[in-house]
């Protein structure tokens, strides 16, 4: 858990990482960012938005 809505997740067997931001009140989901580790590390998990 990166802060109280973006979490970071690594699916595939932890070769990428997934950033999401959560609205629970809503019941949204909203995808930032997928990409391998090393394209992660040179992104900033708080601010990226990706999609």
């Amino acid at each position: 858990m990166l802060n109280s809505e973006r979490v970071r997740f690594e699916p595939a067997g932890e070769n990428y990482r997934l950033v999401a931001t959560f609205d629970f009140r809503r019941q949204i989901a909203v995808v930032k960012f997928v990409g391998p580790h090393a394209e992660c590390d040179r992104i900033d998990a708080m601010t990226v938005s990706q999609f």
